[in-house]
C-alpha cells in the first residue's frame, strides 16, 4: 500500500482515523496507492490561484503559532467556523480506537495492522499530515489539511510534485508559482479519479519551504461543488501564509 490520505472529502485523519482505516480496508473509500502525473510550472501574478476564485472567506482564528491547535512552521488564518485539529500521534505513537478497553497487554495482530496502515496514511510523498481543519462546522464537507517535511534542499515545486505523484488517479495537474507574505511557493490544481467510487473531482494544494522544512496545504472536498464552495477558505489561508516567528 502506497501513501494516500483517507477520505479526501468527508473523513477525518484525526479522531476518526481508525474508523477511516477500517473503511479503506473494506474498499469503501477512495483508493490507497501511489502514482499520478505532473504538469508544467506556470508563473502567475502574486496571490493568483490555479484557476481559483479570488474570493476570500471571512476570517476566524489563526493556526501555526505556539499555543494554537496545530503548531506549524507557518501560520495562516482560518475561515470562520472551520475547526482545526492536530493529527500528530501522541507520545506513545498510537491512536485510540473506538471501543478501546485501555488494556496494557500486548497488541492484537489486527491492532498492529491498523497501526501500520495508519502510519502509511499519514504520509504522502516527502511530507506527513500534521493538521486538518474541518469545514463541517461551517456547513461544508471537506478539510484543509497541512503536511510538513524535514528540512532539506528540495524546493517547493519538487516537494509538491512528489506529493501529487504519491496520489493514485491524478491527471491534468497544472502548477503555478505564487508569492505571499515574503514566501515564494508553488500551487497545483488537478483532477483525481477514484477507481472504487468511479468519480473524478478537483483538488488543489500549495507548497512553500521554510527553515523548519517544507509545508503543503491541501484542499479536497467531497465533490466539485463542495470544493468550489471551500475555495475562499483556501484563498484566505494562502493570502495570510507567513513563516512562524521563533
Amino acid at each position: 500500500m502506497g501513501s494516500r490520505t483517507v477520505g479526501r472529502g468527508g473523513r477525518s485523519l484525526g479522531g476518526g482515523l481508525v474508523v477511516a482505516v477500517a473503511g479503506c480496508l473494506a474498499g469503501a473509500l477512495t483508493a490507497c496507492g501511489a502514482g499520478g502525473g505532473h504538469g508544467a510550472v506556470k508563473p502567475t501574478a502574486s496571490g493568483a490561484g490555479a484557476g481559483a476564485s479570488s474570493a476570500v472567506a471571512a476570517r476566524g482564528g489563526t493556526i501555526g503559532a505556539p499555543g494554537s491547535a496545530c503548531r506549524l512552521p507557518v501560520t495562516f488564518a482560518l475561515a470562520k467556523n472551520w475547526k482545526p485539529e492536530s493529527t500528530v500521534p501522541d507520545s506513545t505513537g498510537s491512536t485510540s480506537s473506538p471501543g478501546s478497553t485501555g488494556s496494557t497487554g500486548s497488541a492484537a495482530p489486527d491492532d498492529d495492522l491498523a497501526a501500520e496502515i495508519t502510519d502509511a496514511l499519514l504520509h504522502q510523498g516527502p511530507v506527513t499530515a500534521v493538521c486538518e481543519v474541518d469545514a463541517k462546522p461551517a456547513g461544508h464537507i471537506g478539510f484543509l489539511r497541512v503536511w510538513t517535511g524535514e528540512p532539506g534542499a528540495a524546493d517547493a515545486r519538487s516537494v509538491l510534485a512528489s506529493f501529487v505523484g504519491a496520489e493514485k488517479g491524478v491527471a491534468h495537474a497544472t502548477y503555478r508559482a505564487f508569492t505571499t507574505g515574503g514566501l515564494s511557493g508553488t500551487e497545483v490544481e488537478y483532477r483525481v479519479t477514484s477507481e472504487i467510487l468511479e468519480e473524478t473531482k478537483t483538488e488543489r494544494a500549495l507548497a512553500v519551504t521554510t527553515p523548519d522544512g517544507p509545508v503543503v496545504v491541501h484542499l479536497g472536498g467531497l465533490d466539485d461543488e463542495e470544493h468550489r464552495a471551500m475555495l475562499p477558505a483556501y484563498e484566505l489561508a494562502k493570502s495570510t501564509l507567513r513563516v512562524t516567528a521563533h
